[in-house]
C-alpha cells in the first residue's frame, strides 16, 4: 500500500485539540486526540521528518467559568489548579509535546485580538443587534453554555444552548425548548445586545471547494461535515456578553459604535487560535521569535489537527474559514478525528464521575500499560469501549507474553551465545531466508498504516514483528546448534 502523501513536506505541524481546564484529563479524551497524535509525531520523528507537535489548555469559556461559580472561586483560580495538574500528567504519560501553553498568556490575548482586528479590518463579520437571554438573578446575559433546555431535534431534555451532546445538532439558545439558566436555574428573559458575526453562510462556498481538495480524510470527519453543508451554514456569533475571555479590541468595537464594557470574543473563535499563540510562545522559547511562521504561514508545511468527533465541525469548517478569511495562513491537509471511548460499557461522565483520570492512573501503573492498552483500542472508526479485564489481558498475554518474551530471549540468547552482539548472518536455511523475506514487508506496512492515521492497525503490526520472532525462534531453536 501506498502513502496517500506522493512529496514529503519541509515540515509538519500537529495540533492537538487544547483540553478544558475545568477538570483533570480522562482516558476518553486521550484515546480521542491525544495518544494518536503522539503516535503520529513519534513516527514522524523516526522517519527523520521535521514536526512540531504543539498544544495547550483552553482556559476560557463558559464552563470554565461555571465550575469555579460551583466551587466558589475565580475563573483564574480553577484554571490556575488544572492548567499544571494536565501539564504533568500529559508529561507522566509520555506525551512528546515541542510547547504546551495555556490560553490565559498574554501572547495568546496579543494574537487573538490581532487575528479578530484583521478580520474586522477586511470587513468579513457582520454585527448584529437582537434579542438574547439573560437571567435576572445572576444579571448576565447567558452565552451558549450558560442556558441548558430541551433539544428541538431529538427531545433530549438536558441540550446545551450550542449544541446538542446527544444528537450533535447545531443549536442557538433561543431554539432550545423550556430553556433555563445553569447559573441559577431561572427561567431567562430577553435583552438586547449587540455582537459581531463569522458569515459562514456566504462563506460556504469556498468552503465546500476546499473541503472537494481534501485527501484521506476519514469517512466518519467527512460525513458529518457534508451534513453540515448539506444543512446550510449560518453565522455565528463569535462575541460574547461575559466577564471571563480575551477581551474585544477596543479599537475594534470604538470603529464598529459598540461599547465593549463586558464582551469577550467567543472561545471556539479564540481557543483554536492558541494553536498559533503556544506556537509563537515555541518559537520564543528557541531563541527565533519569527521562526512560527514556518510553520503557519509556509505553503510547504503539512497542518494536521487530532480532535475527538465532537469537534468536526470547529476544525472542519469554522477554523478554516477565519484561516481563510485572513488569508496569512495555511489550511488544515487533515482532520483525523476520532470517535468515543466508552467506559465498561458506558459513556464516560465527568459529571457522574464516570472516568479513568490519567492522574491517578499514574499513580498506580506505568503509562507504557495505558498507551499500549489504549491504542489497540483507539476509536478511530467508531465508538470502542475500555474494560479493565481487557487491559489486564492485552498487558499479560501481550506485551509481557509476546513483546517482552521475544526481547527477553533475544537478548538472553545474544548475551549467552554471541557476547551480547548480533551474530553475522552465515549460510541462512531456508527458513532464515523466508522470515528475512516477511520482515521486509513490515516496514512499508506499518509506515503506511501511521501515514493513514491507522494507529490500531501500526501498533497490531508492530506486535506481530514479536510474534514473528518468537515463531523463528520456537522454529529453529537456535539453543541447539
Amino acid at each position: 500500500m501506498t502513502s496517500p502523501y506522493l512529496s514529503t513536506p519541509e515540515r509538519i505541524l500537529v495540533t492537538a485539540a487544547l483540553p478544558y481546564a475545568n477538570g483533570p484529563v480522562h482516558i476518553g479524551h486521550l484515546a480521542g486526540a491525544y495518544l494518536p497524535a503522539d503516535l503520529y509525531c513519534r513516527y514522524q520523528r523516526l522517519k527523520g521528518r521535521d514536526v512540531l507537535f504543539i498544544c495547550g489548555s483552553d482556559e476560557y469559556g463558559v464552563a470554565i467559568m461555571v465550575r469555579a461559580r460551583k466551587e466558589g472561586i475565580t475563573p483564574q483560580e480553577l484554571v490556575d489548579r488544572y492548567h499544571p495538574m494536565i501539564a504533568d500528567a500529559f508529561a507522566r504519560f509520555g506525551m512528546s509535546f515541542d510547547h504546551y501553553g495555556r490560553t490565559t498568556s498574554p501572547i495568546h490575548t496579543e494574537t487573538s485580538q490581532d487575528f479578530f482586528r484583521r478580520l474586522a479590518q477586511k470587513g468579513t463579520f457582520v454585527l448584529k443587534t437582537e434579542q438574547q437571554l439573560y437571567d435576572p438573578e445572576a444579571g448576565l446575559f447567558l452565552a451558549d453554555r450558560f442556558v441548558r433546555g430541551t433539544c428541538p431535534v431529538c427531545g433530549y431534555e438536558d441540550a446545551y444552548g450550542d449544541q446538542c451532546e446527544k444528537c450533535g445538532s447545531s443549536l442557538s439558545p433561543q431554539e432550545l425548548i423550556n430553556p433555563r439558566s445553569a447559573l441559577t436555574d431561572a427561567t431567562p428573559v430577553l435583552r438586547e445586545t449587540t455582537h459581531w458575526y463569522i458569515p459562514l453562510g456566504s462563506l460556504q462556498p469556498r468552503l465546500e471547494q476546499w473541503i472537494e481538495t481534501r485527501k484521506n480524510w476519514k469517512p466518519n470527519v467527512l460525513g458529518q461535515v457534508r451534513s453540515w453543508l448539506q444543512e446550510g451554514l449560518k453565522d455565528r456569533a463569535i462575541t460574547r456578553d461575559v466577564p471571563w475571555g480575551v477581551p474585544v479590541p477596543d479599537d475594534v468595537a470604538r470603529a464598529a459604535g459598540v461599547d465593549a464594557t463586558g464582551k469577550v470574543i467567543y472561545v471556539w473563535f479564540d481557543a483554536p487560535i492558541g494553536y498559533i499563540s503556544a506556537t509563537k510562545e515555541w518559537a520564543l522559547r528557541t531563541g527565533d521569535p519569527d521562526r512560527w511562521k514556518q510553520y503557519w504561514q509556509d505553503e510547504h508545511t503539512r497542518l494536521i489537527h487530532f480532535i475527538g468527533k465532537d469537534n468536526i465541525v470547529f476544525h472542519c469548517l469554522m477554523f478554516p474559514a477565519m484561516l481563510m478569511e485572513h488569508g496569512d495562513y495555511v489550511l488544515p491537509e487533515n482532520v483525523p478525528a476520532n470517535e468515543f471511548l466508552n467506559l465498561e460499557g458506558q459513556k464516560l461522565s465527568t459529571s457522574r464521575g464516570w472516568a479513568v483520570w490519567l492522574h491517578e492512573y499514574l499513580e498506580t501503573f506505568p503509562a507504557d500499560l495505558l498507551r499500549y492498552s489504549l491504542a489497540t483500542t483507539l476509536p478511530e472508526t467508531r465508538d470502542t469501549d475500555f474494560s479493565w479485564n481487557d487491559f489486564q489481558t492485552r498487558v499479560n498475554s501481550e506485551l509481557a507474553d509476546i513483546l517482552g518474551n521475544f526481547v527477553n530471549r533475544t537478548m538472553t540468547f545474544a548475551r549467552r551465545f554471541a557476547d551480547g552482539k548480533v551474530p553475522p548472518l552465515v549460510d541462512p536455511s531456508e527458513t532464515d531466508r523466508a522470515v528475512l523475506e516477511e520482515l521486509a514487508g513490515f516496514p512499508e506496512r506499518i509506515g503506511a498504516a501511521y501515514e493513514n492515521f491507522r494507529m490500531r492497525e501500526a501498533v497490531f503490526e508492530t506486535m506481530n514483528l514479536a510474534r514473528l520472532g518468537n515463531k523463528y525462534f520456537n522454529d529453529t531453536e537456535p539453543w541447539h546448534t
